[in-house]
């Protein structure tokens, strides 16, 4: 199964924050702690990159993810140029906190009432990015749901203390490489709904889950996980519930919904769905992904005849 979602606002969005990079000091980049590198858009690290903008990466969620996953994955990042990253949850006001003094130190030329310091938030959808605003701000200024895609607009605000916010709403890129990569996404509910079939999805991640953390399985539905596969932990936590059809027969459906609720939620414990070195492994069994040019260049090959031409030459 290879999920991709990218609605039309999120195309608007991207060129908004294309614009506006160029007039801020700084990058906040949010990304799922359990999922750090599949939730690491690559148009915001082109983008970024571009305007040489110095990036401090939040691994958020990091209360419901792996510790000794997510410590890999701050050395990992913190090795990179221009590079500084913080596990926290922003749902802890102690841990916002901390962000404003770790954002001066990254520009320490701004910061003053002539020069305050600007810093944009981005990331993709639902992995905390309106939280974090509205704890920072102490206030409701953003729209938070459990759904993806919620902040449709882009906006700025003053938090005090010289520094500036500018709040994007969540973006995804236009092709997701990696079909495990959407799938996680799609199991740590940064994808929307429609863009996926719920019992796929939970099968997937129950297998990776039956891989690493076994035994949080065993203890959350009470079945042995020895020669199981991810089909069979559905269908236990079927059996287990009493979730069954019109017939009889077991209601697989809702069974992979509460199982994926049970991860989302940390009531299976806390669970990292990828590391440093499992992400090599995978980076070494695919081809190179296409560039994001590429898929410009793919999406114009696509088009009508009569457009093709207009559409690439809207690219030159």
């Amino acid at each position: 199964m290879s999920i991709q979602w990218y609605p039309g606002h999120m195309n608007a969005a991207r060129k908004k924050a294309a614009e506006a990079m160029e007039k801020v000091d700084m990058i906040i980049e949010v990304l799922d702690a359990r999922v750090p590198q599949a939730s690491c858009n690559p148009m915001i690290e082109e983008l970024r990159t571009f305007r040489q903008r110095p990036c401090l990466k939040i691994l958020n969620k990091s209360d419901l993810a792996d510790p000794a996953a997510t410590q890999q994955w701050l050395d990992f990042y913190n090795k990179q140029k221009n590079v500084h990253a913080v596990a926290l949850s922003c749902k802890k006001p102690s841990d916002v906190a901390k962000i404003p003094a770790l954002s001066m130190k990254i520009a320490p030329h701004r910061g003053t009432a002539l020069k305050p310091l600007r810093i944009m938030i981005m990331g993709i959808p639902n992995v905390g990015k309106s939280t974090l605003m509205n704890a920072l701000l102490k206030k409701r200024v953003a729209k938070v749901g459990d759904e993806p895609a919620v902040t449709k607009m882009q906006q700025r605000l003053y938090l005090g203390n010289n520094i500036v916010l500018t709040d994007t709403p969540g973006m995804m890129w236009p092709k997701i490489a990696y079909p495990s990569d959407g799938l996680m996404l799609a199991a740590s509910h940064a994808i929307g709904s429609n863009a996926l079939i719920e019992e796929e999805v939970a099968t997937f991640l129950a297998d990776i889950i039956l891989a690493r953390y076994p035994a949080l399985v065993a203890a959350r539905y009470g079945m042995k996980t020895e020669g199981i596969d991810g089909v069979s932990v559905i269908e236990g936590v079927a059996v287990r519930r009493g979730l069954r059809i019109k017939g009889g027969e077991l209601d697989l459906e809702k069974a992979a919904h509460i199982f994926l609720q049970d991860y989302r939620t940390g009531l299976l414990g806390r669970i990292s769905l990828e590391t440093p070195e499992s992400r090599v492994e995978l980076l070494a069994t695919f081809q190179p992904p296409p560039s994001l040019s590429d898929v410009a260049d793919e999406s114009a090959e696509d088009a009508p005849e009569e457009n093709r031409d207009d559409a690439i030459s809207r690219r030159r």
